[in-house]
């Protein structure tokens, strides 16, 4: 019962929080990107902090970090993987739904990152156009972020492999650099309830350019998949899918 408040008070002021940084950050973000950046890396780190002594989830960061130009292909289990991802990474841009650019204060911030919105059934066009852009120096390069499972994916449960990590790996022919997480065991993708613990984001080892489309994929998932039960399991996962 008082994890059930203490949930509930951690998600009500965070909102709050969001709006007051997210307006705050607003005259410098309009201007520039860097001040977008800023904005969502202090209000990730304002979540962080709070999320440890209000509901107790601690985090932590795994694995060599890249810097340079690559693909990120990470598991997605709730909005605290997409934070903690965006907080370790130097220039992290991510494919989102285009539904997500209407949200108050996200969708600015999403605008001015140059995350890529995409329109379900027309994926594949989307994509080509963020190729071209990034290609044509349209856009700042960076880490390009997306959810291989397209999306959120609840501890336990099975949803298989889009295809557009492959196309992005082909198209870019950039390292892609698989991501594993735990998040979903504290911080699930639904329900209102955080539970403490070590929520874990690990970045593993990169897959060079070059393979087959449908190897990749293959390899794809056997490491997230693997390392992310493995994380789990850490957690305190039963492997049941609740």
């Amino acid at each position: 019962m008082i994890q059930t408040i203490r949930s509930y008070l951690f998600i009500v002021q965070m909102y709050v929080m969001m709006l007051v940084i997210g307006l705050a950050f607003f005259p410098y973000a309009l201007f520039k990107k860097e001040g977008a950046r800023l904005c969502c890396k202090t209000f990730s780190r304002y979540v962080f902090w709070t999320m440890g002594w209000m509901v107790g989830i601690r985090h932590e960061v795994r694995g060599e970090v890249p810097e340079g130009e690559v693909l990120i292909a990470a598991k997605h289990q709730s909005f605290l993987d997409i934070m903690m991802i965006f907080t370790a990474l130097p220039k992290a841009k991510f494919i989102m739904k285009r539904d997500i650019l209407w949200t108050p204060i996200i969708g600015f911030y999403a605008k001015r990152l140059e995350c890529v919105p995409v329109i379900r059934g027309k994926r594949g066009a989307a994509i080509g156009k963020m190729v071209a852009d990034v290609q044509a120096g349209r856009v700042d390069p960076g880490q390009l972020v997306i959810y291989s499972q397209g999306t959120r994916v609840a501890p336990g449960a099975k949803v298989p492999y889009k295809v557009g990590a492959g196309v992005l790996y082909e198209q870019l022919n950039q390292p892609c650099v698989p991501v594993a997480t735990n998040v979903g065991v504290f911080w699930p993708r639904k329900g209102m309830l955080r539970k403490p613990g070590l929520a874990v984001v690990e970045f593993l080892p990169a897959i060079a350019p070059g393979m087959e489309r449908n190897a990749f994929l293959a390899q794809l998932e056997k490491v997230v998949e693997e390392r992310s039960d493995a994380l789990m399991s850490e957690g305190g996962f039963d492997g049941v899918h609740n």
